[in-house]
């Protein structure tokens, strides 16, 4: 079996196919899950690419729909027996986030706006390792280096000279600001910034403070874009018992909208560059 296969992606267009497999055959969730003496919350997380999928799932679903062309069941099936695989991801444990990680591994293009701190992928080893121990201040070293190092590889997608992660990110001043660790660790950080921001693939913008209230004024959010047509853009929320993942095309377009209105309120590149670049040499007086 191909190792670049995703479980999270294949669960997750398993999931679609399965839900315009019911839709077409006219039958609510509710009714499915009558039929099969399960829950109507397991087909709605079979659906949504939250669960995992098992081949007999399938097959019952595909026997409730009365799906006849046996080249489909096989293609669900295999589709199936594809998002039971590990990710990367996997060899670390049991990653809290290990679904947005998944949608991550696979995304095209990644457009980010934080309120508070660095960005994950745009993080120093130092500033993450500070950042997640001040985050999570009862969670055991070794958990702590777990993290960090699952963000590290994370990175590796901005690093890759074939395909690269698209990445846009909009910062308040606030995360430039935040002193995580001390002086010469916040430096280094933006330094790292600067530097980063002049991939091409990277497009990076500050919004001052002086600009006052905005959109992003509600907290943080992710948008991740997908190289197949196929599967949908995702808006991600982080949360910290669970996680929001909203796929309504209504509610991206909102959060895309959103987005945009931040960007125009914000620096524009060279702006941002430089501002960055000034705050680093603040800490270094």
């Amino acid at each position: 079996m191909a190792t670049n296969v995703n479980p999270t992606v294949r669960r997750r267009r398993l999931g679609q196919e399965l839900r315009r497999l019911r839709e077409l055959k006219g039958m609510t969730a509710e009714e499915v899950a009558e039929r099969l003496l399960v829950s109507q919350s397991k087909i709605s997380r079979l659906e949504n690419g939250r669960r995992s999928i098992s081949q007999r799932d399938v097959r019952d679903l595909c026997g409730v729909y009365e799906v006849e062309d046996h080249r489909i069941v096989d293609s669900l099936m295999q589709m199936a027996k594809d998002s039971r695989q590990q990710g990367w991801w996997h060899a670390f444990g049991d990653v809290p986030y290990s679904v947005y990680i998944g949608l991550e591994t696979d995304a095209a293009s990644l457009r980010i706006y934080d309120p508070q701190v660095v960005p994950g992928l745009l993080q120093t080893r130092q500033y993450a390792e500070t950042l997640i121990a001040g985050a999570l201040p009862e969670t055991p070293p070794a958990e702590i280096e777990k993290r960090v190092q699952v963000r590290m590889r994370r990175q590796e997608r901005i690093a890759a000279e074939e395909n690269p992660l698209r990445l846009w990110t909009v910062m308040d001043e606030a995360a430039l600001r935040r002193m995580v660790g001390n002086r010469s660790m916040m430096r280094d950080q933006l330094e790292h910034l600067v530097e980063q921001s002049q991939l091409p693939h990277v497009t990076m913008q500050v919004i001052p403070f002086e600009m006052g209230a905005h959109p992003g004024i509600n907290g943080q959010y992710a948008i991740l874009e997908f190289p197949d047509a196929a599967d949908s853009s995702v808006v991600y929320i982080e949360g910290v018992t669970s996680d929001l993942y909203l796929e309504k095309p209504n509610d991206v377009q909102k959060y895309s909208v959103m987005y945009e209105h931040l960007r125009a309120q914000a620096l524009n590149v060279d702006q941002s560059r430089q501002f960055i670049a000034d705050v680093a040499k603040d800490y270094a007086r």
